[in-house]
């Protein structure tokens, strides 16, 4: 390809579209199921199967611990990876601005490769569009999951019961942080860097531990205490917190500290929020720490029948606080 940048002909059919597919595309992307074809056709056993589609507009495009790419493998992997559902296929569809350089294109593909490669999922079908400069900020993601639910497993936001153990797979807040200092809005100098992974393996050690897991939910936009608002409603329950266990990198509290936020509000992109009975929490928690991701995992919580609908804070010097309902949106376009 000549051009360094993309351009409108990129986006026509011609040439220039098999050029983007081929070169960048195709190389990158290829496997036995990835298609030509208006559709690719895929082999599937027999169970039920899990079906999600997310969206990726994150600016900035490239942060530290990743990229709209990686973010948006991660996203669905997790997203399918939270219904118990082993991840097996992607579609990916791109918008692309008219200018966005072509080597980050690159960039981004060798990323969503890499990324899937890790999760054992494949990418078998896309589309390519490109709009006129200013229609779009650089680069706008959409992946498509398919991935089969397995046996025994039964997990939905409806299903959190009082005495059930509250979970965090890791350290909260990171992703929603590393994209605030990397917009440098605040002129803070911080060495954040986002918690963005593909979390299958983590709920396969979770579900080979126990099947007994009531919710398991990625803490996305909003972050865990959103998570936790949407099962109290959902499960009519109530939550109780004990925040000095709750894991908060150093440098994401000192950030949080100098902005007057709560890191329980950021957004994280590896991380997962689990409630299952307290008699298997010690032993989920173990597995675990073992893991590549989710080495702080912590108990940070349990399922009250009291204060239905309400998440309540018990800080570190004992007193109780009612945390607050999730409000506007901190940071736009973070995932």
């Amino acid at each position: 390809m000549e051009e360094k940048v993309i351009t409108l002909a990129h986006g026509a059919g011609g040439r220039q579209t098999s050029d983007v597919i081929n070169n960048i595309f195709k190389k990158n992307f290829a496997n036995e199921n990835l298609t030509a074809d208006d559709a690719a056709v895929l082999p599937m056993d027999a169970g039920k199967i899990a079906f999600t589609t997310d969206g990726f507009i994150v600016s900035p495009a490239l942060f530290p611990g990743g990229n709209i790419g990686k973010l948006s493998i991660c996203g669905t992997v997790n997203d399918l990876s939270c219904m118990g559902a082993k991840p097996l296929y992607l579609s990916c569809a791109f918008v692309i601005e008219e200018g966005f350089p072509i080597e980050t294109l690159e960039l981004i593909a060798e990323s969503m490769a890499k990324t899937a490669k890790e999760a054992g999922v494949r990418i078998v079908a896309g589309d390519t569009k490109v709009a006129g400069k200013g229609q779009v900020d650089g680069v706008f993601i959409t992946t498509t999951g398919i991935g089969k639910i397995q046996e025994g497993v039964n997990t939905a936001g409806d299903l959190a019961k009082p005495g059930d153990a509250v979970i965090v797979t890791g350290d909260v807040g990171r992703h929603g942080c590393t994209i605030l200092v990397a917009r440098d809005s605040y002129g803070i100098d911080a060495d954040v860097t986002s918690d963005c992974a593909p979390l299958w393996d983590a709920v396969k050690t979770m579900i080979d531990t126990t099947k007994d897991i009531h919710v398991i939910r990625d803490a996305t936009r909003g972050g865990v205490g959103t998570v936790l608002y949407e099962i109290a409603e959902q499960s009519s329950v109530g939550i109780r917190l004990e925040k000095e266990n709750i894991p908060v990198d150093d440098k994401v509290k000192g950030v949080c500290g100098m902005l007057g936020l709560e890191p329980l509000y950021l957004a994280c992109e590896g991380r997962l929020v689990v409630f299952a009975p307290k008699e298997h929490a010690p032993a989920i928690v173990e597995a675990l720490r073992k893991g590549k991701y989710t080495q702080n995992a912590a108990i940070i919580g349990e399922v009250t029948k009291e204060n239905v609908g309400k998440v309540i804070m018990k800080t570190e010097i004992g007193s109780e606080t009612i945390l607050p309902a999730p409000g506007g949106e901190l940071l736009p376009r973070i995932c």
